[in-house]
């Protein structure tokens, strides 16, 4: 056994609840296993120097004590490559085993909340009706509102996923044994030998390479994101859909709530060309091959089971005329199943679905059909023959056998067709234009498109639209660019064809600034068949402007406005059932503008947006392109729902999940469930309890607003693009040249090969501030524009503070800053400057921060009423304050190893020694990219 004072055990704080003993009793567990695995794998030098580091770090974050900080860097500045490696790998997976510990609590406390019949809690499905009810919505208007809901979490590849799946895999294992263990009663003989499979499952984890050799390609990326398909999407939505049936029909008995399918997964993964040239024709081709894959082996699999849970006799009970026939045309003739309908139907299922998996992709089904079968021509039949065995135990006395497996299988079916996700195509305006271009100058309709003013484009392209003439032909030669956008639209139109229609419905372009952008993707929708023109045009995918930067969005409304007024795109929108999505990018207009401007500029927008949509009577839908950090927009999902502006909501959403985010919110299928029924309950609340209630606050609030905007614009901008030398310090004092070496995606860091931030990415950008741990993306300029502000107007303090209480994104503004500062630490940082060539250089731009900081810091508690950070989130601040012992040692031995490593020590172990390093601290600090 290992003594009592093994690594990680931390003493919890005497006012800690009750309630999350728990929580800690799983987090020692947990260290105490890691210790014993350290041990026994590394020996008792690399575990005292652990045990020794980590009381050090303790003492200093609990204590203030200067000497321990001290302490901590001798006892690693003396460690080996090697070793360093071994105390970098040790404090990495507590951290990953802590975020699983959390985890599992969240699982508990829901848990504990049902079993107690606890008052609903806020962005739970139930208090979002009882809210609904508070507000006296009507059954008709809520009706109208889930018959038309779109609520769509889009998963994305973009590379801030620093976790191998080996290892997501190995963590899974470890989170199923933890609730095991909570869930049971075990014997004193059981819970040792839970114990010993949590100890291996460790035991494996450390054994197991943390890092990837080699970059991700597209179709790896792929098939992660399908892992979270079986785990939680194919169990947790059909849950989610009869746990929101079921609440409607107790409130509303008189009203039928058979559901349509609201809530979709979405893709980006093999569709999303911007800025990746590893996305092509085949990728995307094969992306829709294995999720097709995925979604009939799930099918098939089903079936098969439902076969043994519906043996039923017909000489016991009876079946309809429909169930009969079914039974009849199959291939099953057993004489040991001929009083079996149910399950003769079954096989006969099975047999068709087994040929239509042969059919689309040459898969065999997971087991031998029994006959011969026509292929199903589309997954709507599939769900038609399983309703009716579903209609048939209904009406026989058999409903009940109804509610779990078969139903949700019918659910699945009409979710996921046959198609599973559909994958959403993007690419850069960029591209888009120097492609149309090349076919208009290529058909002698002008020779240089480029050089026409956007007046002139409209009425170009709106000319081309108009006529069914192709540009295209097949006896010209064109650039490999412009062929490989014509392959992408091909393949999707055959995509559409062969999986459903659902299985590509949306195209994205990036960087839109005028309405020809989006006149541009409708032309080359047109030379591929995915735009029908005539008296009645038919537009088979959504044409959806991404507007980024600060400007961008600006000008979004009034582009949106003039293209909306185009008669020819009008005419397009008719066969889209007058919807329009428009996506705002919360990335890009940050790194662009700032933190405060980004957010208040997105405001903006999508009250504009409301307006011009309302006006010309089209439903707006809108797509924020959020990542997991709050400097890409990120924060939680249920009150940057609550904090729209009235009306940009309206009952549909599309939210982008990115990176490491996709693995916090659904790998488990709890936790995935309660993110899932999260956003559900956000959008209904913010439709329908909106729609009566809310009131756009007054003007003083909008003005202060702007003006506070405009100061922290200015300030941001000064420091990242003005100030001389700030390339070099951002650079050098943070592992950016180190990510860009890291094989977490298969996008390249930068958009070009300049090293100008402006062509950088932006999520390396957040991601390399969140290592250095000072988080710039997501607070910067917000003090000196309080500082400011305030000067001019005094007294101005209590206007703030009721900016803070009564308007909703004031509110989420702050807290979400106040989370990101509570994960910095200027102490850190400061060593981070150091590694700044120039110490002049390092020194003045650090204090330029640093001084930032604390205006920051004191301004933003002075509003909140606060005195510290997170003084409202409790569980959050205890949570952060036990990471951080673990977490300064990572950062001290990741700026020594950068040090050692631009110094032009050739050793691998020292890149390798720093990409452990950034695995630990993103697992640390969670909502990091």
């Amino acid at each position: 056994m290992t003594p009592p004072n093994t690594p990680f055990e931390t003493a919890p704080a005497a006012d800690t609840a009750d309630k999350d003993r728990p929580l800690r009793d799983d987090t020692r567990l947990l260290g105490r296993l890691l210790g014993d695995v350290l041990r026994a794998q590394e020996g008792e030098a690399i575990f005292s120097a652990v045990e020794r580091a980590r009381q050090a770090a303790v003492r200093y974050n609990r204590q203030g004590d200067e000497s321990a900080r001290q302490e901590m860097a001798d006892i690693l500045n003396g460690l080996s490559l090697d070793a360093a490696h071994s105390v970098v790998r040790a404090f990495s997976y507590f951290l990953h085993l802590a975020n699983l510990a959390e985890d599992q609590h969240h699982i508990r406390r829901n848990r504990d909340h049902a079993i107690a019949h606890s008052r609903p809690r806020e962005g739970s499905l139930a208090r979002a009706l009882e809210r609904l009810d508070e507000a006296e919505v009507t059954a008709d208007m809520l009706k109208g509102c889930v018959d038309k809901m779109i609520v769509s979490p889009v998963l994305t590849a973009h590379p801030t996923e620093v976790q191998r799946k080996s290892i997501l895999s190995l963590q899974r294992r470890i989170a199923l044994l933890l609730d095991e263990r909570d869930r049971a009663r075990l014997t004193p003989e059981e819970t040792e030998e839970k114990e010993e499979d949590l100890y291996t499952a460790i035991l494996t984890l450390w054994q197991t390479r943390l890092l990837r050799p080699q970059r991700l390609a597209v179709i790896d990326e792929v098939k992660n994101a399908l892992s979270f398909y079986g785990d939680t999407f194919f169990t947790q939505l059909p849950i989610l859909y009869g746990q929101l049936e079921d609440l409607l029909k107790r409130r509303h008995p008189n009203r039928d709530w058979h559901l349509p399918p609201l809530l979709k997964i979405g893709s980006w993964i093999g569709g999303d060309r911007d800025g990746n040239p590893f996305v092509t024709a085949p990728i995307l081709k094969e992306a829709m091959r294995l999720q097709s894959t995925t979604a009939l082996g799930q099918y098939l699999t089903e079936i098969h089971n439902l076969g043994a849970e519906l043996p039923l006799s017909q000489l016991l009970v009876e079946v309809s005329p429909e169930l009969a026939a079914l039974a009849q045309r199959s291939p099953d003739h057993s004489p040991h199943r001929l009083d079996e309908p149910y399950r003769r139907a079954l096989t006969g299922i099975y047999s068709r679905l087994a040929a239509s998996a042969w059919a689309l992709d040459h898969q065999d089904s997971p087991r031998h059909a029994i006959g011969k079968a026509e292929p199903y021509a589309d997954s709507a039949e599939l769900a038609a023959d399983l309703q009716i065995l579903a209609s048939s135990l209904a009406a026989n006395g058999s409903a009940r056998l109804t509610t779990r497996r078969l139903q949700r299988l019918i659910l699945s079916v009409q979710v996921f067709g046959f198609h599973l996700a559909p994958i959403d195509l993007r690419q850069n305006s960029d591209v888009h234009e120097r492609s149309v271009a090349e076919l208009l100058r290529a058909a002698g309709r002008t020779a240089d498109y480029a050089a026409l003013s956007e007046n002139e484009r409209i009425t170009l392209l709106s000319e081309e639209l108009s006529s069914p003439r192709p540009l295209y032909s097949a006896h010209l030669d064109y650039s490999e660019e412009t062929n490989g956008e014509l392959a992408i639209f091909h393949t999707a139109r055959e995509i559409k064809l062969k999986y459903g229609d659902a299985a590509i419905t949306n195209s994205i372009i990036s960087k839109t600034d005028s309405v020809s952008d989006l006149l541009e993707l409708a032309l080359l929708l047109k030379e591929t068949g995915l735009l029908k023109v005539g008296p009645t045009p038919r537009l088979s995918v959504n044409i959806i402007p991404l507007f980024e930067t600060i400007e961008d969005l600006r000008q979004a409304p009034v582009i949106m406005d003039r293209l909306l007024s185009l008669p020819i795109y009008r005419d397009f929108l008719q066969s889209r059932d007058d919807e329009q999505e428009v996506m705002l990018g919360y990335s890009d207009s940050n790194k662009d503008g700032g933190f405060l401007t980004s957010g208040w500029e997105l405001y903006k927008a999508e009250i504009g947006l409301a307006d011009v949509f309302a006006r010309h009577q089209i439903r707006l839908r809108l797509f924020h392109g959020r990542g997991g950090s709050v400097g890409r927009g990120g924060g939680p999902s249920y009150q940057a729902i609550l904090a729209q502006p009235t009306g940009a909501v309206s009952g549909q959403i599309r939210i982008t999940e990115q990176g490491e985010v996709i693995a916090s919110k659904y790998s488990s299928p709890e936790v995935g469930r309660r993110n899932l029924e999260v956003l559900v309950a956000a959008t209904l609340e913010a439709t329908l309890v909106d729609l009566e209630n809310k009131v756009e606050p007054s003007g003083a609030f909008h003005d202060t607003m702007s003006k506070l905007s405009e100061l922290a614009f200015h300030a941001y901008r000064d420091l990242v693009y003005e100030t001389p030398g700030f390339k070099e310090y951002f650079r050098q004092s943070t592992p950016i040249s180190e990510i860009f070496d890291l094989n977490i995606g298969s996008r390249p860091a930068s958009r070009t090969k300049s090293d100008r931030i402006e062509d950088l990415r932006a999520i390396p950008w957040v991601f390399s501030w969140a290592q250095c741990r000072l988080m710039l993306p997501g607070w910067f300029g917000f003090g000196r524009a309080v500082e400011n502000w305030l000067a001019d107007n005094p007294g101005g303090l209590a206007l703030l503070q009721r900016m803070h209480r009564d308007w909703p994104f004031f509110r989420t503004l702050l807290s979400n800053m106040d989370m990101v500062l509570s994960k910095s630490d200027l102490t850190i940082a400061q060593r981070y400057a150091k590694l700044v060539e120039d110490p002049a250089l390092g020194t003045r731009i650090f204090e330029r921060i640093k001084e930032e900081w604390l205006l920051t810091r004191q301004h933003l508690l002075a509003i909140t009423g606060q005195d510290d950070f997170l003084a409202d989130n409790p569980l959050l601040a205890r949570s952060m304050q036990n990471r951080f012992p673990y977490l300064d040692p990572l950062n001290h031995l990741q700026i020594a190893l950068l040090r050692r490593y631009r110094a032009g020590e050739s050793d691998d172990r020292l890149k390798r020694g720093i990409h452990l390093t950034i695995n630990g601290v993103a697992a640390g600090l969670r909502n990091s990219g």
